[in-house]
């Protein structure tokens, strides 16, 4: 079982994805830059981002836990629809098909602090 947590930070169209994931105890925690537009766009990106690491660390594992603060990003995937980013929901549920079972919840900022100050280094790695 993995559990993974993202979250993007944007300033001056600058964006970073912070990327946390739990495994046997262990965390692996990473941050990277994005090509984001706006936020709700790294939102999608930094999901996206976090998959594709689940995948290749633990290509594995079948079932996911995936945690998110963006409201949008979760209804989206609730809904299998998104008015300006279909794109980019297309790529993320590509990458969830690839795990046996993934389980998505949205949760409030205060219980994603370890994916949001990764993002917030890697934006500070950007705008230094």
């Amino acid at each position: 079982m993995i559990k993974l947590y993202t979250d993007a930070a944007s300033k001056n169209n600058l964006s970073s994805a912070g990327i946390l994931l739990v495994h046997d105890k262990k965390q692996i925690q990473l941050s990277q830059p994005l090509a984001a537009g706006d936020n709700h766009q790294a939102e999608f990106q930094a999901a996206i981002a976090g998959f594709k690491q689940a995948l290749s660390q633990f290509a594995n594992e079948e079932t996911v836990f995936f945690y998110s603060d963006s409201q949008l990003v979760i209804d989206s995937l609730n809904k299998n629809y998104s008015k300006h980013y279909q794109e980019l929901l297309a790529e993320l549920n590509s990458l969830i098909d690839s795990f046996k079972l993934v389980v998505w919840q949205w949760v409030p900022e205060k219980d994603n602090k370890g994916a949001h100050q990764l993002a917030l280094q890697g934006l500070k790695k950007l705008t230094k």
